[in-house]
């Protein structure tokens, strides 16, 4: 059979882009493995590629320890147990497969495991042709294991903790493994270390995955904590880098660095996504910069007197990203005093020169956004393109909009897909369902998400008839107390609808058909 035929059909089977998230227990994947199996099971010509693509993608290590023989291995409930050394036999089995895996999503295992695993009588990798690892669970224990599965050929590499459990603590020991796995692994295009528990506590000593970054050249996608001028300086000229997240170190950047930012930086950048504890930081880092990003993301999660920061960040934010690139973006505030604190919807108007599809500002619940008719009509005349607008903070505020309002932004902005802002429902919660569909019977077809934090409302069936006729689509509504029963009658009200019109209908039939009966009489 012609080789490239013969790959044709097997790539119909096995998509070769499938992630290694996607090597689990889903339907499609244990249907995609069985038909491997028969291929492989068809002729000697589709044996070899068949168990290529069939060890291609792991979602554990499971499959290839229970190739070896029963005798080695128990399952012990959710837990895999040796029950004796592993022979040059079960390592010669081991081999028969290893070889063809891609891609690994490692899970927890215990110490006695990758301790018996350590010893092959074989040069390390375990995995010689791995180009993906993803690393869960990482803890002091088990990481120094992670490098059984260093290779060259290693491209993308996600670490991350757990939310609970063993602890992992970031000292010279995982320094020394994260210097070795950079030198091991030239190739890395897309790095991801995550600490997913105590965040705050590691992010300023994470930042010493810097040292390993520099030794990066090909990357195209960073996500880690705190990163230090150097690093940042060495990913600013990667003309392949198109996605990066980090922690600002809680110092000023030096004059040094601003001046060297100043020059052509991040050329390939899609995507920034940086935390940072005081909002001067982030000020001071931006200050010289020009980027043309699609999405922005800040997080600031200390700091006080943000309100009056605010503003002149937004307006650097304009100052710094060219106006026909930005289309995304995420402000989020944490961790501030527990006075109120009020920020004007003005605030905002230099992110207007943007033609944003999304825009989502997260105050915590000392934050007052100060919302009215006027700010949202602006913010929709500006972004005609936009689909998911979030706007949240303090969630009891006086500052809400009318549902007037409300249906002016979906009709200047067609393409709202999820709306999450403070609305004041009285208007429509103290009065009767009307007799005419409202506003001369305008809907929406895309929205399909609501958010309404904070608006209390007494009667849930007039609310729900007024969302129903305006957004028909609508399958999400989140809220506080009677929000629940307005999102279920919402999508029972169409039904009821289409029964009602379904009545009329059969009722002017009868109507028509007894009114013809009786002409043919005379």
């Amino acid at each position: 059979m012609i080789v490239e035929l013969r790959w044709n059909i097997f790539d119909l089977v096995a998509p070769p882009n499938m992630p290694v998230s996607a090597a689990g227990g889903t339907r499609v994947f244990l249907d995609m493995r069985k038909t491997l199996l028969a291929l492989a099971l068809t002729c000697k010509s589709f044996t070899e590629p068949a168990l290529d693509l069939l060890w291609r993608h792991l979602g554990r290590l499971e499959p290839l320890i229970r190739c070896l023989p029963q005798s080695l291995w128990e399952q012990n409930g959710n837990r895999l147990e040796f029950q004796r050394s592993i022979t040059l036999d079960d390592w010669s089995i081991f081999c028969k497969y290893n070889h063809r895996v891609r891609s690994l999503l490692n899970r927890v295992y215990s110490k006695e495991i990758w301790s018996a695993l350590s010893c092959p009588p074989f040069s390390l990798p375990l995995l010689p042709n791995l180009t993906s690892l993803t690393w869960t669970n990482a803890s002091d224990e088990t990481f120094q294991y992670v490098r059984l599965f260093m290779t060259p050929k290693l491209m993308m590499l996600h670490i991350s903790t757990a939310y609970c459990g063993p602890s992992f603590t970031f000292g010279p020991s995982e320094q020394s493994i994260l210097s070795s796995i950079a030198k091991s692994c030239p190739s890395i295009s897309d790095f991801d270390f995550d600490f997913l528990r105590n965040r705050d506590e590691y992010t300023e000593s994470v930042g010493d995955t810097s040292t390993m970054l520099q030794l990066w050249s090909q990357l195209t996608s960073v996500r880690t904590g705190t990163l230090s001028e150097a690093a940042i300086l060495h990913l600013s000229n990667l003309p392949s880098l198109q996605v990066l997240k980090f922690t600002l170190p809680s110092t000023l950047v030096s004059a040094d660095t601003q001046k060297l930012l100043q020059r052509p930086v991040f050329c390939a950048l899609q995507e920034l996504d940086i935390s940072c504890k005081n909002m001067v930081f982030l000020d001071a880092f931006l200050e010289k910069l020009t980027i043309t990003p699609k999405v922005l993301s800040f997080t600031i999660t200390h700091g006080v007197d943000f309100a009056r920061a605010l503003p002149a960040l937004i307006s650097r934010l304009s100052n710094a990203c060219a106006y026909n690139s930005l289309q995304e973006v995420r402000l989020s505030i944490t961790g501030q005093p527990a006075n109120r604190t009020s920020i004007e919807a003005a605030t905002f108007q230099p992110l207007f020169d943007f033609n944003l599809r999304k825009f989502d500002f997260a105050g915590d619940g000392h934050c007052v956004v100060q919302m009215d008719d006027a700010a949202l009509l602006q913010m929709a005349k500006a972004w005609p393109l936009l689909e998911d607008l979030s706007i949240t903070g303090y969630s009891r505020s006086s500052h809400k909009v009318t549902p007037h309002a409300f249906v002016l932004l979906l009709s200047h902005c067609p393409r709202l897909v999820s709306v999450a802002i403070p609305v004041d429902w009285g208007m429509i919660d103290r009065s009767d369902i009307p007799r005419d569909m409202p506003y001369q019977g305008f809907y929406h077809n895309a929205l399909s998400r609501l958010v309404f934090r904070g608006s209390t409302i007494d009667w849930p069936i007039s609310i729900a008839a007024f969302i129903s006729a305006i957004a028909p689509n609508v399958t999400s509504i989140m809220g506080d107390d009677s929000w629940s029963m307005v999102e279920d009658l919402v999508m029972a009200v169409p039904a009821i609808r289409e029964q009602g019109m379904r009545i009329m209908l059969n009722r002017m039939g009868v109507e028509e058909d007894s009114g013809n009966k009786g002409d043919s009489e005379y």
